[in-house]
């Protein structure tokens, strides 16, 4: 496989920026499982070091089961307006009030070590790690509610 195609690639797995990619991909000499990890790993090492930002922005996401019967709200913070408007973690937020209305975590903690239903090899946790690698920013889910009737 051409770099170009492994960059490709990665970009589609994890939308991180080519630099980024191609670094992983010198020091991984090649390998794209390799690149892969070390992305992951710097990812990581990403959120840890922003988590401790001040959260003064974000959104409230809402979902709806198609039967009317379940209904979550869920607050996920960010830094920035910038990001708060950003599609994708508009998109996280949407997916994050999908989640705990399948899956009825108890509070933040159990939502996080939860599977994400979309990607199971994953956990929610490791989503917003994901998310937090990719928009630059500290992102946190504040709290939540699921109703049900």
């Amino acid at each position: 496989m051409s770099d170009v195609a492994k960059v490709k690639s990665i970009r589609e797995t994890t939308g991180l920026s080519v630099g980024r990619i191609n670094q992983a991909l010198a020091e991984a000499g090649g390998d794209e499982a390799k690149a892969l990890a070390i992305l992951e790993a710097s990812g990581v090492a990403i959120a840890q070091k922003k988590s401790g930002r001040e959260l003064k922005q974000g959104v409230v996401a809402s979902y709806i089961h198609s039967n009317k019967k379940i209904g979550v709200l869920v607050v996920l913070g960010s830094e920035t307006d910038f990001v708060a408007r950003n599609p994708e973690f508009i998109n996280l937020a949407n997916d994050l009030a999908m989640q705990i209305a399948a899956m009825q975590p108890k509070d933040v903690p159990a939502l996080l070590a939860q599977p994400y239903i979309k990607e199971a090899n994953i956990t929610v946790g490791d989503l917003i790690t994901q998310a937090v690698a990719k928009l630059g920013e500290n992102i946190q889910v504040g709290e939540f509610a699921r109703f049900s009737i």
